[in-house]
């Protein structure tokens, strides 16, 4: 593989529409580092439906603090890790390319289009100058047509569909509990308890309370359920 020094690299991470010449986009790089430093969090698939969740750091000064799990539609969710901001605006897009799919189709929008277009949003950030990558990752899960779809994006816009997978700051930790321990006919209540331990693995340097997680079910009879940190402490015995 070619080598470069410093200098020779400076000349193609300030702009994100140019390949160096061993084939990298710097900013695209630059902009999965960002999510590294982002809160951990999961998605996995189970009988009943989907489980997403993320970790949170509560300063009680704050009147609302920064929310990591979504509500899109009724039958989907999406969880962030990276820019809190970035996130946020993927958000209020994907919400209204639902709506969009909705009124015009007069059904809701399924799991394979709507992580597209997420992950189609993110690419067209590293095609164009004037504007940088989007520096998080999602998580899009939900059911649709009685099936649990979870989904992947990534900075570049790549888009890759799994049973479980977690992203973020010690995602490799947190993957490795679900590896393990996943099975996708598993229950809800087993699914909630796993996404638990995956992310107290990813953080166990931490003393995680009920309050440091964000915590939703998706599934076919309930729709989408954000679990209170006391309904937490029930269901995983945190």
């Amino acid at each position: 593989m070619m080598q470069m020094t410093n200098q020779q690299q400076q000349q193609y991470d300030r702009g994100k529409t140019i390949f160096s010449p061993d084939g990298r986009l710097f900013q695209v790089e630059y902009a999965k580092e960002a999510v590294k430093k982002g809160a951990t969090a999961v998605g996995l698939t189970c009988e009943d439906g989907v489980v997403l969740a993320a970790t949170r750091k509560v300063d009680d000064l704050r009147v609302r603090n920064p929310e990591k799990v979504f509500k899109i539609e009724d039958h989907a969710g999406l969880v962030t890790s990276g820019l809190v901001a970035d996130g946020r605006t993927l958000v209020d897009d994907s919400r209204d390319e639902a709506q969009k799919y909705l009124m015009t189709y007069d059904e809701p929008i399924p799991m394979n289009v709507l992580s597209k277009f997420v992950a189609d949003k993110c690419q067209q950030f590293t095609q164009y100058g004037g504007v940088r990558p989007f520096g998080v990752s999602t998580i899009v899960g939900g059911v649709r047509d009685d099936k649990p779809h979870v989904y992947q994006t990534d900075p570049s816009g790549t888009l890759n569909q799994y049973k479980a997978v977690a992203i973020g700051r010690n995602g490799e930790e947190a993957t490795e509990v679900l590896r393990e321990n996943h099975e996708p006919e598993m229950s809800e209540e087993d699914a909630i308890e796993l996404a638990v331990e995956a992310l107290q693995k990813g953080d166990e340097d931490e003393e995680l309370e009920a309050e440091n997680f964000e915590l939703s079910v998706v599934s076919e009879d309930d729709n989408y359920h954000r679990m209170s940190p006391e309904d937490l402490e029930d269901a995983a015995d945190i």
